[in-house]
């Protein structure tokens, strides 16, 4: 049972842009074959439409710009290439995984991994990063609920498969999608935004409802102390 001093029983991870730095790598293999589709979208634009969402419901979308509508064979072939790049490319967010050993030792492991994207993707991702074993069964894909990110169906998913509330997690999220998924599964969200291309701006998480808003791993253990330290707290 969680300590009662902590102020949260368990801790919802997202994967993508959170615990995995394959935001750039997936969106680059998708502009690509956007570019084959006949749609040159640039790189800022496939950023701002794509990331955080679900590929499959951006179908109506890729048929606007191209005269084509993505079926099933296209989709798996994205997920075969980009697959590949992610095995030969990927790496964790600085300081990721030392957090999430941090915060899983502190929860008695109530920890997971609740990820908008495809199992296969997902399972990929944590082994090839070394996070596997700190999440073991509890994986939980947006692909697997009837519905994906920005509704809360994987956080209420995860937070089942804990046996907690969701109301009394902290979700961990890098896109307005997915706090939107944290918020209104009721639980309290707190937003990564390290800065570059395909980071999300501090602003636009707040808006969507993020309690709080950081800019390096190293400081989420702290955030979900039962008492965390302020910017301006000196010891």
């Amino acid at each position: 049972m969680p300590s009662p001093a902590q102020r949260f029983q368990a801790v919802l991870f997202d994967c993508d842009g959170v615990l995995v730095d394959s935001e750039t790598i997936t969106n680059g293999v998708l502009r690509v074959m956007l570019h084959e589709l006949g749609w040159p979208i640039g790189v800022e634009e496939c950023v701002d439409r794509f990331i955080g969402r679900a590929l499959s419901d951006e179908f109506d979308v890729i048929e606007e710009h191209t005269g084509v509508r993505p079926d099933q064979a296209w989709l798996l072939e994205f997920r075969a290439r980009r697959n590949a790049a992610l095995a030969a490319d990927l790496q964790p967010i600085d300081g990721a995984v030392r957090a999430v050993t941090s915060i899983a030792a502190a929860f008695d492991g109530r920890t997971a991994c609740a990820s908008g994207a495809d199992r296969a993707k997902i399972e990929l991702q944590l082994t090839k990063v070394g996070l596997a074993d700190a999440f073991g069964e509890h994986v939980y894909s947006g692909m697997e609920t009837p519905r994906s990110k920005p509704a809360p169906d994987v956080y209420l998913a995860a937070a089942a498969g804990l046996g907690v509330d969701p109301r009394a997690c902290a979700v961990v999220e890098d896109t307005v999608a997915g706090v939107t998924a944290g918020v209104t599964a009721g639980a309290t969200v707190f937003a990564f935004a390290p800065g570059g291309l395909v980071s999300t701006s501090p602003e636009a998480l707040a808006a969507a409802g993020a309690t709080r808003v950081f800019t390096s791993m190293a400081e989420l253990p702290g955030l979900l102390s039962p008492t965390p330290r302020r910017p301006d707290d000196r010891s």
